[in-house]
């Protein structure tokens, strides 16, 4: 069974992760929407790094491989059952899980050939693929933006989630000073 390589702390850090993600993520975009729009920018791609991050942080904090896709599934779960904003109905499944299960994957190759601990370069580019992961989704579910628009969108969800990614990872040193991680 899937759950278990987890322990109970790191089911409780998923649980914690995907609710925090979304409970910021109403306030977060709002506030992003209000410089975006007038700028013209895309307004999810540049608030998506800051909700992201949880998934990453998550990950960071168990040190275990299929951690963000846990949470990408418990986010898209919460959100289906619920109907939350951000909520894209059945699909919530593909938006919410991608970033995951890309998150998972890249932190197991990057970590694989780099032959190196989770660092900061792996945190910032796992916020980067989840982000851009997760832009380029709802693009292909909704939007379908033209290719020049998609990829202003996909740039600026790229710099967005690594400074997300890089947040986790100052998020993750302080967890990890107070000895509140799983590794």
């Amino acid at each position: 069974m899937i759950f278990k390589r987890f322990s109970i702390y790191d089911l409780i850090i998923i649980a914690v992760m995907a609710a925090v993600g979304l409970a910021i993520k109403p306030v977060v975009t709002a506030a992003v929407h209000l410089v975006s729009a007038p700028l013209m920018i895309p307004g999810g791609s540049l608030a998506g790094g800051l909700y992201m991050l949880w998934i990453v942080l998550a990950y960071a904090v168990t040190g275990k491989f299929g951690t963000a896709t846990m949470v990408g599934l418990v986010q898209a779960i919460m959100v289906i059952i619920t109907g939350m904003p951000g909520s894209h109905g059945i699909l919530s499944l593909l938006s919410y899980v991608a970033p995951g299960v890309v998150t998972d994957v890249f932190l197991l190759i990057f970590i694989a050939l780099c032959k190196q601990e989770y660092n900061r370069l792996a945190s910032f580019f796992a916020g980067m693929c989840a982000n851009m992961t997760g832009a380029l989704i709802v693009n292909l579910i909704f939007f379908r933006l033209p290719l020049p628009f998609l990829a202003l969108t996909t740039v600026i969800a790229a710099i967005s989630g690594g400074i997300g990614g890089l947040i986790a990872w100052e998020l993750y040193r302080v967890m990890r000073r107070y000895k509140l991680t799983g590794r």
